[in-house]
C-alpha cells in the first residue's frame, strides 16, 4: 500500500468513526498521515489510535463536531509504540526522527496490578465462551485457563518476590498454551491471512533487521494478530 492509498484508507475509516461525516485529509493533514505510512505504522495500529482518541472523547459526552485526524496524532503514536514493544522492532533515526538505529525498544516499565490483571483476563475469557461458533475443544481450553486463573487469584493479592515471579511465569506459560490452541482454531485461509498481514506489518522494517530479529518479530506480530482476531487477552505481564 503506497502513502496515498494509506491516506485514503485512513480518511475512509475516520469518516466511518465520525458517523458518516466526511473530514477530508488534505494539506498538512495529508502530509501527517503520509508520514505515518513512511514510518511504517501499520494501518490497523493507526485505526487503534483513532479509536482510542474517539473513545476518550465519547467518554466525556456526545461529540458536537467531527474529529479531525490531526487530533489523533498522539494516540496513533502511542498505539505504534505499544505495537513496537509487543513485536520488538527498532526505528531508524530517519524514520523515527528522534531515535537511533542502535536503540532498542524498551519494555514498558508500568506493571499491571496482578489481581486486577487476573480479573480482567478471567472476564474476557469468560465472555468468549458465550460467543457464537465456539468449538467444544476451544471451550474446554478456555474453561481450563479460566479455572487456573481463578486459582491464581487467591495468592495474587499478597504475592511478593519469588511468589509473584512464580505467578508471572505461570501466566506466561498459560499465555503460550492459549495462543497455540488459538492458532488451531483458524482455518487454512485465516492462517494464511494472518501470516500475510504479519509480513506486511513488518515490511517497512525487514530490510534493516537481522534475520533472527526479523523471525522473532514475525512470530510476535503473528501472535498479536491471532490474539486480536480471537479477542484474546494477554495473560503474561511484561
Amino acid at each position: 500500500m503506497d502513502a496515498a492509498e494509506y491516506c485514503r484508507e485512513i480518511e475512509a475509516y475516520l469518516c466511518q468513526r465520525n458517523e458518516g461525516n466526511l473530514v477530508r485529509i488534505s494539506g498538512p493533514a495529508f502530509d501527517l498521515v503520509c508520514n505515518w505510512a513512511r514510518q511504517g505504522i501499520p494501518i490497523k495500529v493507526a485505526y487503534q489510535g483513532i479509536d482510542r482518541h474517539l473513545q476518550r472523547i465519547e467518554h466525556k459526552g456526545p461529540r458536537r463536531r467531527p474529529v479531525r485526524i490531526e487530533f489523533c496524532e498522539a494516540d496513533v503514536r502511542d498505539a505504534f509504540d505499544a505495537w513496537r514493544r509487543a513485536v520488538g522492532v527498532r526505528l531508524s533515526g530517519t524514520a523515527a526522527g528522534d531515535e537511533s538505529d542502535d536503540e532498542t525498544v524498551a519494555p514498558s516499565k508500568r506493571r499491571s496490578p496482578l489481581l486486577a490483571h487476573l480479573a480482567r483476563a478471567i472476564s474476557r475469557l469468560t465472555a468468549l465462551r458465550t460467543g457464537p461458533a465456539v468449538s467444544s475443544e476451544w471451550d474446554v481450553m478456555l474453561d481450563g485457563v479460566v479455572r487456573r486463573l481463578d486459582a491464581l487469584q487467591a495468592g495474587a493479592r499478597s504475592a511478593r518476590g519469588d511468589a509473584r515471579d512464580a505467578i508471572i511465569a505461570e501466566l506466561a506459560a498459560l499465555d503460550a498454551s492459549l495462543l497455540e490452541a488459538a492458532c488451531q482454531q483458524l482455518d487454512a485461509t485465516a492462517s494464511a491471512g494472518v501470516a500475510r498481514e504479519a509480513e506486511q506489518e513488518l515490511a517497512p522494517f525487514a530490510a534493516r533487521m537481522p534475520a533472527a530479529a526479523y523471525q522473532d518479530a514475525l512470530r510476535r506480530a503473528t501472535d498479536r494478530l491471532v490474539r486480536d482476531k480471537l479477542a484474546l487477552p494477554q495473560l503474561m505481564i511484561d
